[in-house]
């Protein structure tokens, strides 16, 4: 036990270095300053690499165990519908729970004094998380190919990215991307690789990744979604209902 874990956190630690070299080159060669505080940095770097462990520890005996049981549960024929469901659940809960989603809806808030409302922004992106999911868990169900999805999605990304507000625009692009962080990354990929290992006829390479591409792609839509109807509603001198910071 203990041999696993000093070799874990010494892998840990070899991840982490190139990152630690690339800062420091620029801050001691380029800039030619030293490191300010390292009484601070250096202990705050162990706590990264203890920290990292732990946590891809936590996923190997904890989350994805955990998803892919209750894959297994909900592949069955009598649970199978149910799965949607679950998939729409999860997909809000664990979005909506996203520190980087956090951490973009405030800054957002805060860039456009208000304009732009945290809550209902996370709301908007955790709906789009919901609903790919569940469209992601319906082709896995079916064994459909997953480009005919991914295309299609992103047609109609392209057709609000002309009729959308210019100023949402760049953020519902990246809402795809902070989606797909610590939270929700482990249970959905756990919940895609369970089903298509436990559904007769499919293959857990081929079936089982792409849900993150869905929990990516839908959020785009959602956000640029509701964006647009923010816009009709302003213009027809009525206020959207939503959830308040």
């Amino acid at each position: 036990m203990l041999a696993q874990v000093v070799t874990g956190l010494i892998n840990t630690t070899m991840d982490v270095v190139p990152v630690v070299l690339v800062i420091g080159l620029f801050q001691l060669a380029y800039f030619r300053r030293g490191i300010e505080a390292p009484e601070r940095v250096f202990p705050g770097l162990m706590f990264v690499v203890i920290g990292l462990y732990m946590f891809v520890e936590g996923l190997s005996i904890g989350l994805f165990p955990m998803g892919e049981t209750l894959a297994a549960q909900f592949s069955s024929p009598e649970h199978i519908h149910w799965v949607y469901a679950f998939a729409f659940l999860l997909g809000y809960a664990t979005t909506m729970a996203e520190p980087a989603l956090i951490a973009v809806a405030m800054k957002a808030e805060e860039i456009t004094s208000g304009g732009i409302r945290q809550r209902p922004l996370r709301a908007a992106v955790a709906l789009g998380v919901a609903i790919g999911l569940a469209v992601g868990v319906f082709r896995i169900v079916r064994g459909d190919p997953l480009q005919w999805y991914i295309i299609a999605g992103y047609v109609a990304v392209m057709i609000q990215t002309r009729y959308a507000p210019r100023e949402i625009i760049a953020l519902a692009y990246d809402s795809g991307g902070v989606t797909t962080g610590t939270i929700t990354v482990p249970l959905v990929a756990a919940l895609g690789i369970g089903l298509a290992t436990n559904i007769p006829g499919r293959n857990p390479i081929i079936d089982g990744f792409g849900l993150i591409a869905f929990a990516s792609l839908f959020p785009m839509i959602t956000v640029m979604g509701y964006a647009t109807l923010a816009r009709y509603w302003a213009r027809r001198g009525t206020r959207p209902a939503g959830p308040q910071t």
